[in-house]
């Protein structure tokens, strides 16, 4: 079964999420804002695909706050986690923000809050995950 990390500071949201991805999308969820365990959960492979949200409040990596930004930034400079698709989450949805935020990070997509269709929410993630060979 596929398995998708949430990575979400917003307890409501997070639950929201996990909810469409099990119920509809008949995923795996797991779900941290703790950056070390993000980072070996996709070392380990243990995740096919990363929901990143963009404005992380309580995150911090060695010592310094962080956000998905960085987060993504880190993930996608690493080897053994550069493969796992990251997917950047975010209410910041003005015009311009998708492209700026996937190219500063490096994300493999972008998805706006508060998701409304619930159906493109779990197709958009399921085609980012890799296809098995």
């Amino acid at each position: 079964m596929k398995t998708v990390l949430i990575v979400e500071d917003d307890m409501v949201n997070a639950r929201v999420f996990s909810k469409i991805l099990t119920k509809r999308g008949g995923l795996n969820v797991k779900h941290t804002e703790n950056v070390d365990e993000v980072i070996s959960i996709a070392e380990k492979k243990e995740a096919d695909v990363i929901l990143m949200d963009v404005s992380l409040s309580h995150s911090v990596y060695k010592g310094k706050p962080v956000d998905g930004i960085e987060i993504t930034q880190l993930l996608k400079s690493e080897p053994k986690t550069a493969g796992v698709p990251v997917i950047l989450v975010t209410a910041h949805a003005m015009d311009g923000d998708r492209e700026s935020f996937l190219s500063q990070s490096g994300a493999d997509g972008y998805i706006s809050k508060p998701v409304v269709d619930h159906q493109k929410f779990v197709d958009d993630i399921v085609n980012m995950m890799p296809k098995d060979t």
